[in-house]
């Protein structure tokens, strides 16, 4: 390399923009204002020259690539699995995946034990729901559903007059509920309430 060429390969600080129209050029001789101009286009000619030379080189790439089979999406997927591989060979990545897989397991595990809990509900449910049902003879003739019935009987004859009962619940139920709520309470009746 001759010195013009390592010259070039310094880092300077080239100002840009408005910090270039700022400078003032310093007073130079015309024979130095000369020199710096064919270096200017010396320096033009040879970007354009590599950008032509990189544009060549990047269609022969191109080429290649074709030849070989090499499409841009196969070159992406490729990409990424290189990626992906170097990310998953991370101490990092091992740790998380084990601890995310451990949780997972204990989540798993978790989740089953509900299901356990809630079946045995839902069995116990089905085993009480089905015990009542077997069990509403036998509540009828409870003293306390007894008590109610008198109640209900009492409540009936005091709201509808003293006609006789025939002893169906229902049947007291719907004419209690269909009493007339306007009939004048005495005032025993409201003493009761």
């Amino acid at each position: 390399m001759d010195s013009a060429d390592q010259d070039l390969l310094k880092q300077e600080s080239v100002p840009e923009g408005e910090d270039a129209a700022a400078t003032v050029p310093e007073a130079l001789s015309e024979e130095e204002q000369e020199h710096l101009r064919k270096e200017l286009e010396k320096v033009e000619e040879e970007i354009q020259t590599l950008s032509q030379v990189l544009a060549a080189k990047e269609r022969h790439l191109a080429d290649i690539k074709r030849k070989l089979g090499i499409t841009p999406l196969a070159e992406l997927k490729q990409n990424i699995s290189k990626g992906f591989q170097d990310v998953a060979s991370t101490t990092v990545y091992r740790k998380t995946s084990e601890t995310l897989s451990h949780a997972g397991q204990k989540a798993s595990a978790a989740f089953s034990s509900v299901g356990s809990v809630l079946t045995k509900k839902l069995e116990d449910v089905n085993i009480r729901s089905l015990q009542h049902s077997i069990s509403m003879p036998a509540m009828r003739n409870s003293p306390t559903f007894k008590s109610f019935e008198e109640k209900v009987e009492t409540l009936k004859s005091k709201v509808g007059g003293n006609r006789q009962s025939t002893g169906d619940f229902g049947e007291v139920l719907n004419s209690a509920a269909n009493a007339s709520a306007t009939d004048p309470l005495t005032e025993k009746d409201e003493e009761t309430q």
